[in-house]
């Protein structure tokens, strides 16, 4: 069995983070992205119940990731460290689907020690309940994809002239 590339440490992103144990070269598979394979219709489920707990205690709880059109992979239980896998506005790794297997590849050179993170191309339709806390000269304070972060910025920019306005009446 190949050494592992990575492995669970404490991060300043969410508390815990995954980790390059060694040098890892760009387009290297450095992990699976491993759970149960479920419905949609049950993956909507999960999501929508976890959602409503995170809310109430702030922590994140969505492991979900698509797996094709009928089909998705909770990572939430078992064996799982690609689980701790922080979000970033300037990730150094990216999620791919070969096959029906999720696996983590490194998008640059990565130097043993170093965050893996990657961009979780969330959607902006919700982007108010994904405050983001990577710490990237790129981030916008929340997790959106990054084809969408200029809109975002815009209507963040928005938000805060009514609010000024409001504030010198």
């Amino acid at each position: 069995m190949p050494k592992s590339l990575c492995k669970v440490k404490s991060s300043t992103i969410h508390g815990r983070g995954l980790y390059a144990t060694a040098d890892i070269e760009a387009g290297t598979d450095i992990i699976q992205y491993i759970g149960e394979k479920i419905s949609k219709e049950e993956s909507t489920k999960r999501a929508l119940e976890w959602e409503e707990k995170a809310r109430e205690t702030g922590e994140g709880l969505v492991y979900i990731f698509e797996l094709d059109d009928e089909y998705d992979i909770d990572g939430r239980l078992g064996d799982n460290p690609a689980r701790y896998m922080n979000h970033s506005c300037d990730g150094n790794c990216e999620a791919i689907n070969y096959d029906g297997e999720i696996w983590i590849v490194a998008l640059k050179d990565i130097k043993k020690g170093d965050e893996l993170v990657y961009d979780y191309g969330y959607d902006m339709e919700h982007f108010l309940d994904h405050p983001c806390k990577c710490g990237s000269d790129n981030c916008i304070g929340y997790i959106v994809r990054e084809d969408q972060r200029a809109k975002v910025k815009k209507l963040l920019r928005g938000k805060k002239k009514k609010k000024s306005k409001k504030s010198k009446k």
